[in-house]
């Protein structure tokens, strides 16, 4: 799925450190909403969702992200860390509707794949003493220009001195 795959790309650059739960959940939050503004699109958070709420609530529950695209699919998001049988719920009513679902998984995994036609987009995330922050470890060094920077030497001939 495009926009799923587009998604993923742009939470691929996202870092944090030392962040509570509720922190880190906003922030990728935040980085979904410039995603979809980057793209043009309107964005609502905590949006009406088709999904009721649980008895004995009444209404329905809401996305943490909605976006409307002129001329395509709306586009329904949810972002958790844990595995919560409600949000495939949601989001397989949400495509029923015909919108384009996304679930946002992040943590340590594992993170095992949703029925379609949910799409899912991970982010990686460490816990340590009660504090998440992303894992960047696996992450391939940045592309540079061609330019050679200083302390950057790969590729540089050193001049010959005579004496």
């Amino acid at each position: 799925m495009e926009a799923a795959d587009s998604l993923a790309e742009w939470l691929d650059r996202i870092t944090f450190e030392g962040l509570s739960e509720a922190d880190a959940t906003a922030q990728i939050v935040g980085e979904i909403t410039k995603w979809a503004e980057w793209q043009g699109w309107r964005v609502y958070r905590r949006a009406p969702s088709v999904f009721p709420l649980p008895p004995p609530l009444r209404g329905n529950s809401v996305l943490d992200v909605a976006c409307a695209r002129p001329g395509d699919q709306p586009i329904a998001v949810e972002v958790d860390r844990t595995d919560r049988q409600r949000t495939v719920d949601k989001l397989l009513a949400e495509a029923a509707a015909g919108r384009v679902a996304i679930w946002v998984r992040w943590g340590a995994g594992p993170f095992p794949p949703p029925p379609l036609p949910v799409h899912l987009v991970t982010v990686e995330a460490s816990r340590r003493s009660g504090r998440w922050s992303t894992v960047t470890a696996a992450r391939p060094a940045p592309r540079h220009s061609g330019a050679v920077g200083a302390g950057d030497i790969t590729g540089v001939e050193a001049p010959l001195w005579e004496t």
